[in-house]
């Protein structure tokens, strides 16, 4: 059986399970980039030619092109997808699918550097809340702090997703779960509805996402990308520090364990699939802070 046809029918199945455009892209890309890589490498086409030895080839291509292990784990994860769909389809038999033979890379341990509390502070107040875009941006990075949220998430928020005290998400792979609203954060959300309702009061309105444009529309993940990088221009964040919604995300998680919140209630936080990667976030403490974390929760002192 050829490969280009199970390709296509596997990116069916994606669209069919609801995978968002984001990650389809990323399985498209991907798997498409080893097809072409078996064809002209070893001219293969077919499905049963396929090897192990010819996904490894290919994943220490990548590594000789200097890409990361991270990288490269992620494109094995998407190969993986695609080899297990044509064991769910019946196109090859568990025991001869060629990609459980190869095995991660091991990847190094990454000390995550992100803001200080006095760069988020500035980062916040950059925005003043003298009208709705200011207002918008502000509340916007304070999502991002006090929710822990993906870029991704905070696009697709509708009203219908904010209640009183919960907002509810919907993650990845279609997984809802529901985050708290803290005081201060519904108290700048009153101020924002209140403000956003009469900026848009004499405007037809087409979209229902809770953020929008100027021009009400869904904003995008550049867009939001933009106003985080602002922020941190305005508040002189650190060169060494990437000013994006990810690495907001990453203080969230380690400010979390800091408080002393546990790494499993964490990860539901998150919304990871499991505590593993989440544990990325623990690692990147430096000893001073598991000291200052480990003051709270002496066993001699707690007796």
């Amino acid at each position: 059986m050829f490969l280009e046809d199970v390709y296509k029918e596997f990116l069916y199945d994606l669209e069919i399970k609801n995978y968002s455009p984001r990650t389809i892209k990323g399985y498209k890309n991907n798997n498409k980039a080893f097809l072409n890589y078996l064809k002209n490498e070893f001219e293969i086409d077919e499905l049963e030619e396929v090897t192990s030895k010819h996904i490894k080839s290919y994943l220490m291509n990548l590594k000789q092109k200097g890409l990361k292990e991270l990288y490269i784990n992620s494109v094995h994860k998407c190969l993986r997808s695609y080899f297990k769909f044509m064991v769910e389809e019946g196109y090859i038999a568990e025991k001869r699918n060629p990609i459980l033979s190869v095995k991660f890379m091991k990847e190094p341990k990454v000390i995550i550097k992100t803001f200080t509390d006095d760069e988020i502070k500035r980062m916040i107040n950059a925005f003043p809340n003298n009208n709705y875009l200011n207002l918008r941006n502000r509340l916007i990075i304070m999502f991002f702090v006090d929710l822990g949220i993906r870029n991704l998430e905070l696009c697709s928020l509708t009203h219908l997703n904010i209640m009183e005290t919960i907002i509810q998400i919907r993650g990845k792979g279609n997984k809802d779960r529901h985050l708290y609203v803290s005081p201060l954060l519904k108290k700048y959300m009153i101020k924002y509805e209140r403000i956003k309702h009469e900026y848009f009061k004499d405007k037809l309105m087409i979209e229902n996402n809770y953020f929008l444009s100027r021009n009400g529309k869904t904003l995008t993940i550049d867009a939001i990308e933009k106003i985080i990088k602002e922020a941190g221009k305005r508040a002189k964040v650190r060169d060494s520090i990437r000013c994006s919604p990810h690495t907001i995300r990453h203080y969230y998680a380690q400010k979390q364990l800091k408080l002393g919140l546990d790494v499993y209630s964490l990860s539901r936080l998150l919304g990871h699939e499991s505590t593993m990667i989440t544990t990325r976030y623990l690692q990147s403490l430096n000893d001073e802070n598991i000291v200052e974390m480990a003051k709270s929760t002496s066993p001699l002192s707690n007796l």
